[in-house]
């Protein structure tokens, strides 16, 4: 958590609205292992970092409510009585479509002021929308007493992002970033909402995040399209969700779908199995295992799921190269964003170099590396 970046928020709100604000830190996440499983019922892995949101909010009395996003440099007032989403892709349908679930929730929510900055790289597959959306539930619950517990949180920050945002997201982002716990990473059952938290000590080894700082635009209507695929294959298998279904039951629809879409629900099934596989690996500190495991999730993700990208694709490549990277993948819903890799810290350095020198040659552009510290969920800053 910066603190720098709170003290900026903060005095930032105490200039524009001459009120003292709460103050609320909102992680963005990683994800070891488990993609695109979340919406499918199964596990997933994520664990809270040090990057995130910082917001300041506090009660409006001019009869209208502003938020002001500090990275973008943009401000907007509006009404509460005549919230509807803006167009596709404004940012300001994250904060409105928070208001807009509470409000379902029969919560009264009265005038208030927000400002907040990030520092979560942009479209680095760590889920800056969903810290953003818990910061802004968090603080509305904290101002207006609302009485919400973390679990009905999360399902308003996930009911936002459908319904005002347009993707169709799982729980797994607004889960862990809620949840997180310091040094921890959380075996998420995304159907019962329960996880069990592992201490995460690599000893000789850590994670390192390698950003292809580029973003395909096909993501997030990709993302849905895999969605609907994987609920219409569940659907022809009569059970509730992919989690429920095994290789030998998708064996016998295999003539009723496409064979694209055969091996997108196959990658599903495979990687819910490889999630459950990589927490025994880590309670056996067994971390060639783990390593294997994330190399096949990345396999995966790009020859059956199709959601990688070619700059991802090569950054994984790099890392197979060098014996000291135990594993790599891409992370989030893909189509550009980060590898994640299980790297020896002796040799992270000059990985590192070598990768981000080998990246610039074939794409001529940067790649940016990040060592990033797990870190504890969204909380209230005294």
């Amino acid at each position: 958590m910066s603190k720098a970046l709170l003290k900026e928020v903060k005095n930032n709100f105490l200039e524009t609205f001459n009120a003292a604000p709460l103050l609320i830190f909102s992680p963005g996440r990683i994800n070891i292992i488990g993609e695109h499983t979340d919406y499918n019922d199964g596990f997933v892995f994520p664990a809270a970092v040090d990057k995130g949101i910082a917001a300041a909010i506090q009660k409006s009395d001019t009869g209208t409510s502003t938020a002001i996003a500090l990275d973008l440099e943009s401000t907007i007032n509006f009404e509460l009585n005549k919230i509807k989403p803006s167009k596709e892709g404004c940012w300001e349908n994250y904060v409105f479509g928070v208001f807009a679930e509470i409000q379902n929730r029969n919560k009264v929510i009265g005038d208030f002021n927000i400002i907040f900055r990030g520092n979560i790289p942009g479209g680095a597959g760590m889920s800056s929308s969903a810290a953003l959306e818990n910061s802004v539930v968090f603080g509305l619950n904290e101002l207006f007493n609302l009485g919400l517990t973390k679990d009905e949180m999360i399902l308003i920050s996930q009911k936002a992002e459908h319904n005002y945002v347009g993707v169709n997201c799982g729980i797994m982002d607004q889960y862990a970033s809620m949840f997180g716990i310091k040094d921890h990473a959380l075996h998420l059952d995304c159907r019962t909402l329960e996880s069990s938290s592992y201490k995460l000590d690599f000893k000789e080894h850590q994670l390192m995040l390698i950003n292809t700082n580029v973003k395909h635009s096909l993501s997030d209507s990709a993302y849905n399209d895999r969605r609907s695929a994987c609920e219409s294959i569940s659907k022809l298998l009569g059970v509730e969700a992919l989690r429920d279904a095994t290789e030998p039951d998708l064996e016998q629809i295999i003539d009723k779908v496409t064979p694209t879409n055969y091996q997108k629900a196959l990658f599903v099934i495979q990687e819910n199995a490889r999630t459950i596989k990589a927490a025994k690996a880590i309670e056996n500190n067994d971390l060639e295992l783990l390593g294997s495991l994330i190399y096949q999730s990345h396999a995966g993700l790009s020859d059956q799921y199709k959601v990688s990208c070619k700059e991802l694709d090569f950054l994984v490549a790099q890392a197979k190269k060098n014996k000291h990277v135990l594993g790599a993948r891409m992370m989030g819903g893909g189509f550009g964003g980060c590898t994640i890799n299980l790297i020896a810290k002796t040799a992270a350095k000059a990985f590192a170099e070598t990768a981000s020198k080998a990246y610039k040659n074939k794409f001529d552009k940067d790649c940016s590396v990040y060592f990033i510290e797990l870190s504890q969920g969204t909380h209230l800053v005294e």
